[in-house]
């Protein structure tokens, strides 16, 4: 959840650490840090402040120091309250450290150790530093080694050492670091947009090994003592990429940038006209082999799964399940060798999928991971990866992600029913020129927000929102429910339509928005009739249908077309009304669009 930079080298570490923090916000903006090596002495400066990074900067704008060797940390609070003393970095002794992730077995450390009178804050990560310091005698090595063999958990540790000048040390176990060394010095940072500014090469921190980080270079070596050479990536998309360019937020330019997101992701994956994972080093026989198919995700890849489910599950006529990587392995699954899982992350690191990813190859699954970071952690440990291709994504709210997700299922799906004999070619081709058509159906949703934000200055005064529809309907509802809730603060849900006579109607009041989405021409009717039975209880109803569908008079108050011809390919267009309805909702209310309250990018903790 958390942001970490680390910086050694020729720089100014202060502008460094605060230029990367800014970049890392959208993991954590409940306070922020630095701890610097500064003057010829290397005295320590320690600044941390609660609220958003702007804080700190203002804190850290009278500065007069010249420092080159410095830790910063943006911190999304799990273990004790959101203020200055429980913001990172965190000093005991010698030691100053910043941490993302959580200790589990604090509790123990603390009465273990004694610290229980000499604690500053409330945080598992000031323990984690006390215990660091009680190890160390000099050796950085082995009081690490000696630490991370007591803790119990998941973290990224950033550390300095008081008497060892211009060196960050570094160790990890599932939260993710990466690490950069280029002639101006070398950084570590929880992320890559951190780090581009700089260079697009670098290295994802491998577990269980220590990292030293010093002006000349990076050294990296396992627990004993012997060095390991990391693997180089490139970031393949430069900074400009992952700044605003004139949008007043990441999320509507990333909202525009999803026509891109799709080609990109898609069409090097065709050849001839029909799906080949060839270069993706997927083989045909691991669809043919599998009996069920388990998706296993959290929150909006979740909901892209649910799409998945509700497209493959017909066209391939083997069972398929969507799967709350939060519950999963508390659940039994039922997987097997004849299993495949499918998992989804946009980040490659969420410790509830990657939990669920080692319990289904424990039990003999294979595993296809769906992720957008090269390198991340449920990458290389999945048996085969589909790397999306959307780019940075900062805005909290995951926009273009969950399109390309979406357009990866749908790859996934097709060529499965290649493989399984459901599709000829003609066929398969045919669904790939319809999947193509869904680039410029985005487009042309893009080019009429105008209306779009008049149906949000409903929403935006509302307490209370529903979304309704049948089949793929509601499974493209479940997104958009979420999406309006997590920047809106409106509570909304989405149903089942033919659920609403069960309970739910009871909700509905005089000037209730419902969205109600009915795109699916073998159930449009009844979708309809759901309709109005809402509206008879005086619902306001934002309707969005196929474009030539036939409308009933009186039946909604806004009407949105989407211009697609095949029912499954409606998801694309009816995604982008959904994501603009909620943008501008919350932006007419005032919020911070991109950083909503309580939530951070990348969930790296349970």
């Amino acid at each position: 959840m958390c942001g970490i930079i680390g910086y050694t080298g020729h720089l100014d570490a202060l502008k460094v650490l605060l230029d990367g923090l800014e970049q890392l916000e959208y993991r954590g903006y409940d306070s922020a840090g630095i701890a610097l090596l500064s003057g010829k002495n290397d005295d320590r400066l320690l600044i941390k402040k609660a609220g958003p990074v702007s804080t700190l900067k203002d804190a850290c704008s009278t500065l007069n120091v010249e420092a080159h060797c410095g830790i910063g940390h943006t911190r999304w609070a799990t273990h004790g309250g959101v203020n200055d003393t429980n913001a990172h970095p965190h000093i005991a002794g010698k030691v100053t450290l910043i941490h993302n992730g959580i200790i589990e077995n604090y509790h123990n450390l603390i009465e273990r150790f004694d610290f229980r009178g000499s604690l500053v804050s409330e945080t598992d990560t000031e323990v984690a530093a006390r215990v660091l310091d009680y190890y160390y005698e000099g050796d950085p090595y082995e009081a690490i080694e000696k630490t991370i063999r007591e803790i119990t958990g998941s973290y990224a540790f950033c550390i300095m050492f008081e008497d060892i000048p211009d060196q960050i040390f570094c160790v990890r176990n599932v939260s993710p670091m990466v690490a950069a060394h280029m002639e101006d010095g070398s950084f570590v940072a929880s992320d890559v947009t951190a780090i581009i500014p700089y260079t697009n090469r670098y290295f994802v921190i491998p577990e269980y090994q220590i990292v030293t980080l010093k002006r000349d270079g990076i050294f990296v070596q396992d627990l004993d003592g012997n060095q390991v050479e990391p693997e180089i990536l490139e970031v393949n998309w430069n900074v400009e990429a992952a700044k605003k360019n004139g949008y007043p937020h990441y999320m509507l330019k990333e909202i525009h940038e999803q026509p891109d997101a799709l080609h990109n992701t898609i069409t090097p994956r065709l050849r001839d006209g029909l799906p080949d994972f060839s270069d993706d080093g997927i083989p045909d026989q691991v669809f043919a082999d599998c009996d069920q198919i388990a998706i296993v995700a959290c929150g909006t890849a979740m909901y892209a799964g649910m799409v998945g489910k509700a497209l493959m599950e017909p066209l391939l006529k083997i069972p398929v399940s969507v799967n709350i990587a939060s519950e999963y392995r508390y659940e039994s699954p039922l997987v097997d060798e004849k299993t495949l899982v499918i998992v989804i992350s946009q980040s490659g690191e969420t410790i509830d999928t990657l939990a669920a990813l080692r319990l289904s190859k424990e039990r003999g699954a294979k595993v296809l991971s769906v992720v957008n970071v090269k390198g991340s952690t449920i990458a290389r440990e999945s048996d085969y990866v589909f790397y999306t291709h959307a780019g940075p994504e900062i805005a909290v709210a995951s926009t273009k992600a969950y399109m390309v997700q979406l357009s990866s299922l749908y790859l996934i799906g097709c060529r499965m029913a290649m493989v399984r004999g459901k599709f000829t070619e003609q066929e398969a081709a045919a669904f790939v020129d319809q999947l193509l058509s869904s680039i410029p159906a985005v487009e042309k949703i893009l080019e009429h927000k105008s209306r779009i934000k008049t149906a949000a200055g409903v929403l935006s005064k509302a307490k209370d929102a529903f979304f309704v529809g049948r089949g793929l309907d509601y499974a493209f509802s479940l997104e958009g429910s979420l999406k309006l809730k997590e920047i809106s603060y409106i509570h909304a849900e989405a149903y089942a339509a033919g659920e609403l006579k069960h309970g739910t109607i009871a909700l509905i009041e005089e000037n209730t928005p419902v969205i109600a989405v009915a795109t699916q021409d073998h159930i449009y009717g009844k979708t309809i009739s759901n309709i109005r039975e809402v509206r008879a209880r005086g619902a306001f109803v934002i309707l969005i249908t196929k474009k030539g569908a036939e409308i009933p008079e009186g039946i909604c108050d806004i009407h949105f077309e989407v211009p697609v011809s095949d029912d499954r390919f409606a998801v694309f267009p009816v995604a982008v009304i959904l994501q603009l309805l909620a943008y501008y909702t919350s932006d007419l209310k005032g919020l911070n669009v991109d950083k909503p309250r309580n939530l951070a990018k990348s969930v790296t903790v349970e």
